[in-house]
Formats: structure tokens, sequence, C-alpha cells
């Protein structure tokens, strides 16, 4: 796959964070009075901006009590660092190959500006991109706006680039602008449901991703 422009999601599919992310949710939640839920619904959710989640996850939820769910979230969240550790095995690689390839990396994700500049720092990988796009400064995926935000950043069209995700949103987003998608699955969503949304590729390993772009 020849593409331009690689642009991937952050949780998930870069970083192996899905279970501390979905712990935060049910600790914000639980501490404020609100019912636990299964582990696989906040994980569901993973991908959303954090208020698109939260109404998601509490239909009818109050904005007050979103906003103090917000602040209980980025507490637990962020009492762990992301780090070089974190990074899924191979994929800081990946990475570095497409850009000393010639070809632009962004980020396009769910996460807040605050949570991504932290750990595009302490992560080690924030040098690769040129411009990444969070879902509190944008419109929250699946819409994808974001996306076409980071296409005109660089001039380039829908087919120029490809988006690699882990969840129903990000190759969703894809979809709606025609934008080639490659779906994993070490983050949140199956193959089968990945595969809904005409996925170029869904694969299960890192060599099979090298594989399909060509590394």
């Amino acid at each position: 796959m020849n593409v331009k422009l690689v642009i991937f999601d952050w949780d998930g599919t870069l970083i192996d964070s899905v279970d501390h992310i979905a712990d935060s949710l049910h600790q914000a939640a639980t501490e404020l009075g609100f019912p636990a839920l299964e582990p696989a619904d906040y994980r569901d959710i993973i991908g959303l901006g954090i208020v698109e989640a939260l109404e998601q996850l509490y239909p009818g939820i109050q904005p007050d009590d979103i906003q103090r769910m917000r602040e209980g979230y980025a507490r637990y969240f962020f009492s762990k660092q992301t780090g070089p550790q974190n990074v899924f095995a191979g994929m800081a690689e990946v990475v570095a190959d497409l850009r000393s390839g010639g070809r632009a990396c962004s980020v396009a994700t769910g996460k807040s500006r605050r949570g991504l500049e932290g750990a595009l720092t302490s992560s080690g990988l924030g040098h690769h991109f040129e411009i990444t796009r969070c879902a509190d400064e944008t419109r929250s995926k699946p819409d994808p706006l974001m996306l076409q935000e980071i296409l005109a950043f660089y001039g380039h069209r829908p087919q120029d680039a490809v988006m690699i995700g882990d969840t129903r949103y990000d190759l969703e987003m894809a979809q709606r602008i025609g934008m080639p998608s490659i779906g994993v699955e070490w983050g949140v969503h199956t193959r089968d449901i990945l595969g809904q949304y005409n996925p170029h590729a869904v694969v299960g390993s890192v060599d099979e991703l090298r594989q399909v772009l060509s590394l």
C-alpha cells in the first residue's frame, strides 16, 4: 500500500492504554455514585471524545455531572504516565520506518489536547508527527472533520492517505470521506466489527501491518 500520509489513532493502536482508560472511567463514575458498568461497556466507547463517551455510557447525564466525571477521570488517568514501555511492540519502528521512507505521519485521537501532548513527549513518538488532532479541538469521531483538517494541512486527497485504528469509530470516520483504512486487532474492537466499515485490511500483528504498508 503506497500512500503519502499515514494517520494513526493513539490509544489501542499505538499505545497499550485501553485497560487503564476503562479503569479510570469506572473509578470516576462510581466515585460520583453512578452505576458500575461492565468493562466491555467502558472499552466500547474508547475512541470517542470524553463528553460523547460519557453521554453514551450514561444516557441523560447532566452537564454538571459530565464536568465532575471528566475531572475525576483525568485525575485517575494522569496518575500513570505513558512511557516508551506503553508503545505496542514494533509500532515505534513502524512509524520511524514510514518517516524514513518519506511518508508523512499524523495522529487523530479522541484524547484531549492536554492528554495527547503529554503522551507524545513521554512516549518518545512525538517528533514523528507534524500535525495531530484531538477531540476537544475539533469534532469527535466518527465525524471525519479531524481527518479533513489533517488532509487540508498537507494538501492531500482522502485517497492519498490511510487511517489506522482499533475501533469502529476510526474506520467509520475514514469511510465517510472515502479514505482507505486499516483495522488493528490488538485494541478495542474485533475483526468482525472492524470489517463492517470496508477497511482495506484488518491485521492481527505488527508484521501483517508492515506488509500491508509495504515496509
